[in-house]
């Protein structure tokens, strides 16, 4: 793990945002700034932190984490589903092909979880039994395991909106995308899911429900896009407690950020309106999770890169100058 004074310092030198001329058009997302040039896409993964569909704050090295994490996990899962991601120029930045994203969320959940008003056990616990087209049984108990993985997509909100969780048919009746597409994305997500949950398994971790982005080729391929398995994307849960957690009435012990995402629900905030600041014990606690979390994954070490990361990155990507 990274020494925590370390992490303290690195609260001043967040990588907070990017303008980098010459890289080409530029798109701000909630985490990453994304640049498209000449059928290229790089994408610059920043310190950024988000939940409830806002942006909180930053975490320090976040970026690095989530950044490595993905180019690991495209190579890994590189025999079961083709991706946009091209090479790793900078340890905040992915190089990618350049593709039209689908208008929707492939979202997998393998237990019944979650305290947003997206969750479906938000949405159980007031009594549904429908969840995105799914029937649910009755006497479903939080945190429990589905009898099988779930694709419940969301439609993909702008920047400061809530998604919202739809079964296919209404996914498919606002328009924007067809069922064959849908189908085929549904598809790729359904098995990069079963991938990760046998890789997170060997490593004494559970993927307990993730999130994927999809995209066109230029030539209409649908591949992987954004970013997979980050502990932005899914939740993990240890594996060695979870039984007897959940036979206790217990949360299972999170590896992601729901560490953020609980401080904010003890504060009473669920996304609407202006967030409260996250304090620096927080946005540090948040940074040794996202550290854990690649490190348990992956079985390596994560060595940041202290660089000041705006002129690092403009070296690294032949911008020094422009």
């Amino acid at each position: 793990m990274v020494d925590e004074a370390l992490l303290k310092a690195q609260l001043a030198h967040v990588l907070e945002g990017t303008n980098l001329e010459g890289l080409g058009e530029r798109y701000e997302g909630k985490v990453r700034d994304n640049y498209s040039r000449e059928g290229k896409r790089f994408i610059v993964v920043t310190d950024r932190i988000s939940a409830f569909d806002r942006i909180l704050g930053t975490v320090p090295f976040k970026g690095q984490v989530l950044n490595r994490l993905t180019a690991w996990w495209f190579e890994k899962t590189r025999d079961v589903a083709k991706s946009h991601f091209v090479g790793l120029p900078d340890p905040n930045v992915l190089e990618c092909v350049e593709c039209a994203p689908l208008p929707v969320e492939l979202v997998v959940r393998a237990y019944i979880t979650g305290s947003t008003s997206t969750s479906m056990w938000t949405h159980y616990a007031a009594g549904a039994r429908t969840f995105c087209g799914h029937e649910l049984p009755e006497g479903l108990k939080k945190n429990q395991r589905l009898e099988r993985p779930l694709l419940t997509p969301a439609t993909k909100a702008p920047k400061g909106e809530h998604d919202v969780s739809a079964s296919r048919e209404e996914i498919l009746a606002k328009g924007g995308i067809s069922a064959q597409d849908l189908d085929r994305a549904g598809e790729i997500a359904m098995k990069l899911f079963a991938a990760g949950q046998k890789a997170c398994a060997a490593r004494g971790l559970i993927l307990v429900d993730t999130k994927y982005e999809m995209g066109k080729t230029p030539s209409g391929e649908i591949v992987v896009i954004d970013e997979i398995h980050t502990p932005d994307s899914s939740r993990f849960w240890m594996a060695n407690s979870y039984e007897e957690r959940f036979a206790g009435g217990l949360d299972p012990e999170p590896l992601d950020k729901d560490f953020v995402r609980r401080y904010y629900t003890a504060l009473g905030y669920r996304g609407d309106g202006e967030p409260p600041p996250l304090p620096p014990e927080v946005r540090v606690g948040a940074a040794q999770r996202y550290i854990e979390a690649f490190e348990r994954i992956t079985g390596e070490t994560f060595t940041p890169d202290v660089e000041p990361p705006l002129a690092r990155i403009a070296k690294n990507l032949g911008l020094e100058g422009t």
